[in-house]
């Protein structure tokens, strides 16, 4: 038992809503793309949905995220439109980036999503900087990076838990550990057994959770939160979990044993949050169908809004490009 505080009953329930929320659309993405109607590199996120959404229920929309090409369920746990979010997938001009982006560079500021970066690790720099911006404008607010076990091994790791530390950012920095990093184990790629032993070498707290429990997760986050607001600076979070799909569609996973994949599927941390609000009395099953259905709904009219939006312009090629635009 952990000494964190716990979400209460209503903050519970919403995590669970933008749990189900990225899982029914993983789900529908790559069901699109089964059908040939989505041409894309897609990261499913299966089985570290409690991670973003714990985080989520931590931050306001002035606090800043930064995620990496496996980030959709950050950014819908941050409050990222469906509409915008299924428009950049399918590539239309309704999208968030305008269909110029698609999975791996998704963008919403108005709700501090700065950008989703598909060169591993480099959420992390960026995120300090935005950490920085903040500080000067004393607004209090927080930026986190996303990042995952592997991007732990590359040198904007070491730079930016350091240049955070030394300058006391309010930056939270999450390690998705799901235990493989695309196709190599976390055992076979680093020596320690756990990366946030790291962050003592730097100066920073450091905490290992465990990512598939919203009591832990949403405690470590709201801890970090407060100390970062506090000015009392970073904090590393490994989060614990595992990814059920290979590094992308169409991966078949054949290096992951098969009884990994089991027990963790057993284990699956979206199925034992709605089975906890129904044996703790939080929320009805009657009840409870109908937010699913409303998810559900809300994914299908955004689905059918991005199939009947426009293609981009080719003029969109030179949009987005320089400050001035090229005649």
């Amino acid at each position: 038992m952990s000494n964190y505080p716990k979400p209460d009953a209503a903050t519970l329930l919403e995590i669970y809503k933008k749990a189900a929320l990225i899982r029914f659309n993983d789900e529908r993405v790559i069901k699109e793309m089964t059908a040939g109607k989505l041409i894309m590199p897609f990261y499913s996120t299966q089985g570290q949905e409690i991670i973003p959404s714990s985080v989520a229920a931590n931050l306001t929309d002035d606090d800043y995220i930064c995620t990496i090409y496996r980030g959709v369920h950050d950014m819908l746990a941050k409050g990222f439109p469906l509409e915008a979010l299924w428009g950049e997938l399918a590539g239309r001009v309704n999208g968030s980036c305008k269909g110029k982006g698609g999975p791996m560079h998704l963008t919403y500021p108005k709700k501090g999503m700065m950008v989703t970066t598909g060169v591993v690790g480099s959420s992390m720099p960026i995120a300090v900087g935005l950490g920085w911006a903040a500080k000067l404008d004393g607004k209090g607010q927080v930026s986190v990076a996303n990042f995952g076990d592997g991007a732990s091994n590359i040198g904007a790791f070491h730079e930016s838990l350091n240049m955070a530390a030394l300058w006391d950012l309010p930056v939270i920095f999450i390690c998705q550990n799901n235990r493989y990093a695309e196709h190599t184990s976390f055992a076979n790629s680093t020596k320690v057994e756990r990366i946030a032993i790291r962050a003592a070498g730097y100066g920073m707290e450091g905490v290992t959770v465990n990512g598939n429990d919203p009591d832990e997760m949403y405690g470590a986050v709201k801890v970090a939160v407060e100390r970062a607001r506090a000015g009392e600076g970073p904090t590393l979070i490994e989060a614990m979990t595992f990814r059920f799909n290979g590094h992308l569609v169409g991966d078949a996973a054949h290096y992951i044993p098969r009884e990994e994949i089991a027990v963790a599927k057993e284990k699956d941390p979206v199925p034992a949050l709605r089975k906890r609000l129904l044996a703790d009395g939080i929320v009805s099953e009657t009840d409870l169908d109908g937010i699913e259905a409303e998810i559900k709904a809300a994914i299908d009219a955004a689905v059918t809004a991005a199939y009947a939006a426009e293609l981009p312009d080719v003029a969109e090629l030179k949009r987005d490009v320089f400050a001035h635009e090229l005649a």
